[in-house]
């Protein structure tokens, strides 16, 4: 189990590698010119020079980059263009708030999509079997924005049940934290839950439909029992698999429901970055939510060997 763990660490490094040489390969592509901006509208050449010194611009591409991976290693992200403040400072700041809004969507798409997809998978054909299919693409079909928008005006405006935006530390105050969180987690939770339901139904029916399945059915065993026990432990995997991939999306951020109930979390640091040319927050975002992914994928390849015996001996 130990050497299949260290196999999966060892190709994340030439993985981490690629995704560093593409996020500050691709933005240096971006139009415009920071220092330019950072020079103010009197644009003195001798700024100029100084700022291209202080952030090694005047160096080449490759030099850039052998800079910026040797920061890295030392744990310095750099500092923002615009602000002056360390990257890793701001990244301090806003991945506690993106973590807790992801952990909480996550919690509403799981209670969401696991027990419909089965349900779904275990009365396939019936009256419930469409109605959560209905349900599924209905979630999947509405904008998170819209959906955001309409809880407001509901929850907040005219039943004065929830706050309608901004954020919280539970650290201050927990349970209006949780509060604070509980639209926009469940504006994201429910269209996961939606995708998670499809492809849980999908794993269900793929299991139900083994001849490990017919065999304890006709042993005569509880019809529930079948579908709990053998059959949705059997589609654990490829549901790990989508459940790891949600939960590294969230960890990008969720631009627009962040926007909407104004969450200071990764995608609105990461957009505002875009929008000032602020090279040195951008970077440093991106790789962490790569490295995010990364851990992610790690820790459900754990699952799959927790969840299927035989790969321990393979």
């Amino acid at each position: 189990m130990l050497r299949i763990i260290a196999n999966r660490a060892l190709v994340a490094i030439p993985t981490l590698i690629l995704v560093s040489m593409m996020i500050f390969g691709l933005q240096k592509m971006l139009p415009g010119d920071p220092v330019l901006a950072m020079a103010g509208e009197d644009q003195n050449p001798q700024v100029i020079a100084t700022l291209r010194l202080k952030y090694h611009l005047d160096e080449p591409v490759p030099v850039q980059y052998a800079l910026w991976v040797r920061d890295i290693l030392h744990g310095d992200l750099g500092a923002s263009l615009r602000t002056d403040v360390p990257v890793t400072r701001l990244i301090a700041q806003k991945l506690p708030v993106t973590l807790q809004l992801a952990i909480m969507a996550m919690i509403f798409a799981i209670g969401i999509g696991l027990p419909l997809g089965v349900l779904s998978a275990a009365n396939k054909g019936r009256a419930l079997d469409y109605g959560a299919n209905v349900l599924a693409l209905t979630g999947m079909s509405i904008p998170n924005f819209w959906l955001g928008i309409i809880l407001i005006f509901l929850v907040s405006v005219k039943w004065q049940l929830l706050p309608s935006s901004g954020y919280v530390s539970p650290t201050e105050d927990f349970w209006l934290s949780i509060k604070t969180m509980l639209m926009p987690a469940f504006v994201l939770g429910a269209a996961l839950g939606a995708q998670l339901m499809r492809h849980t139904r999908s794993a269900m029916l793929s299991v139900l439909r083994s001849d490990y399945i017919r065999t304890a059915r006709a042993k005569g065993l509880l019809r529930g029992a079948v579908v709990v026990k053998h059959g949705f432990r059997n589609a654990l995997i490829p549901i790990v698999t989508v459940l790891a991939l949600l939960f590294g999306e969230l960890l990008a951020g969720a631009v627009l429901t962040e926007q909407v109930f104004t969450i200071p979390g990764f995608g609105k640091l990461v957009v505002d970055a875009v929008f000032n040319r602020d090279y040195a927050v951008v970077q440093g975002v991106v790789l962490v939510t790569a490295v995010g992914f990364i851990v992610v994928n790690l820790f459900a390849d754990v699952l799959y060997i927790l969840l299927n015996p035989r790969l321990r001996r393979s």
